[in-house]
């Protein structure tokens, strides 16, 4: 991938962020434009959206390692409600789509990603050991999930913007045509 191509794709994914947030209805905006040519298919999308979500989570969990030094499970939940805040609009596809895949492999690589996540989340809250990457971490760590989630939910879409339509902005529109 040359410089002006991995540009390209980031002003597309930008642009994907930006409808995911606004829309927030879980599913992915493949019709923008840019999207068919700069992603392979839903999996490619959704992945470097997942990529978005767990690098924020992590430089999150570190900013909020300053606030809640000694209450890791307590930083630990502030981190992944704060970063669902956040981005919402990617939180919203990958839950969307972890439950509804399109796909085999879709569906394999959200539960990986999901595998790994919880792993991640209980190693953070001091839970368990990097070192112990089995099935008691994961479970550790979707307790941790559950417990983000408990009481916490995803705002709805953005309201329309407000159409304005006085003389000030009749008179600015003519001036600019």
């Amino acid at each position: 991938m040359n410089w002006e191509a991995f540009h390209h794709r980031g002003d597309v994914l930008h642009a994907v962020i930006t409808e995911v947030d606004n829309r927030r209805d879980g599913i992915l905006p493949m019709d923008l434009p840019g999207v068919d040519e700069t992603f392979r298919d839903e999996l490619d999308l959704l992945s470097a959206l997942a990529l978005r979500w767990h690098t924020r989570l992590a430089g999150r969990f570190e900013r909020e390692l300053f606030l809640e030094p000694m209450e890791l499970e307590d930083a630990v939940i502030a981190t992944w409600r704060g970063t669902a805040e956040e981005l919402p609009g990617i939180r919203a596809v990958l839950d969307h789509y972890k439950a509804n895949p399109v796909d085999e492999a879709m569906a394999i690589a959200l539960e990986k990603a999901s595998a790994k996540e919880r792993q991640l989340l209980a190693v953070w809250a001091g839970r368990v050991s990097a070192m112990e990457v089995d099935e008691f971490g994961g479970r550790i760590g979707a307790e941790i999930e559950a417990k983000a989630r408990d009481g916490f939910t995803l705002p709805g879409p953005r309201p329309a913007e407000p159409v304005s339509n006085t003389f000030l902005d009749r008179v600015k529109a003519a001036l600019v045509a």
